[in-house]
């Protein structure tokens, strides 16, 4: 019989605390942003938490979260 596996919590007090979470990234309208497929934008519009709207120049396009290849300038 095998036991499922089990994840040890750390101690409060250890020196290799769990990773935290990065940061999540925020974005405002009017914001300067630049993205690796489509280039340097403007934020338009703010879904907060599910999606941005990035005006691109020649198109808009909505990006959803995590925003990976999105950046704050």
């Amino acid at each position: 019989m095998t036991k499922p596996a089990v994840t040890k919590r750390p101690l409060p007090t250890s020196p290799f605390k769990a990773p935290a979470a990065p940061p999540l990234k925020s974005f405002a309208i009017g914001n300067r942003v630049t993205h690796d497929v489509y280039g340097l934008g403007r934020v338009t519009g703010v879904e907060e938490g599910i999606a941005v709207i990035v005006d691109f120049g020649s198109m808009q396009e909505r990006i959803t979260s995590p925003y990976a290849k999105l950046t704050n300038l």
